[in-house]
């Protein structure tokens, strides 16, 4: 299992920077690696919500499922992942003196054919780095 944890801050407050993330549908906006997202039901937010998101890092492509499984407005949004790759992320939202702390955690699990624990920890610098990116892209809306 890889953990990876990136994080940025952001000048405005946590409910505005809320407002932005909260709409799962624009999440492919700001996140690189995130090609589409379909729903599965009705729901667009909070736990329960499923989405198939096609994902994208490299030559590397593969549908992600997932199931929104903690929702704390304005404070959290918790996930799991099923399918090729499997695990758990979240995003926190912090109040600092300048604005937001977004912190982006997830708990990756490769499956066997891309070396399992061992992919894991390759799969890790890159992934923080595709995912720091989508950070700055997300803060960038916020300019």
């Amino acid at each position: 299992m890889a953990k990876i944890q990136v994080s940025i801050d952001i000048p405005r407050p946590p409910d505005v920077v809320w407002a932005d993330v909260e709409r799962l549908e624009t999440h492919v906006e700001w996140m690189a690696d995130a090609e589409s997202i379909e729903f599965e039901g009705e729901n667009r937010r909070g736990v329960g919500t499923t989405m198939r998101v096609l994902t994208k890092v490299g030559p590397l492509q593969t549908v992600d499922v997932i199931r929104v499984t903690g929702w704390d407005a304005p404070h959290s949004i918790a996930v799991s992942h099923e399918g090729l790759v499997t695990g758990e992320g979240e995003f926190t939202l912090n109040p600092i003196p300048a604005g937001t702390r977004f912190l982006w955690t997830e708990e990756l699990t490769m499956p066997w054919y891309f070396g399992g624990p061992l992919g894991g920890l390759v799969a890790k610098p890159v992934l923080a780095w595709v995912w720091r990116r989508n950070l700055k892209r997300l803060a960038a809306r916020f300019e």
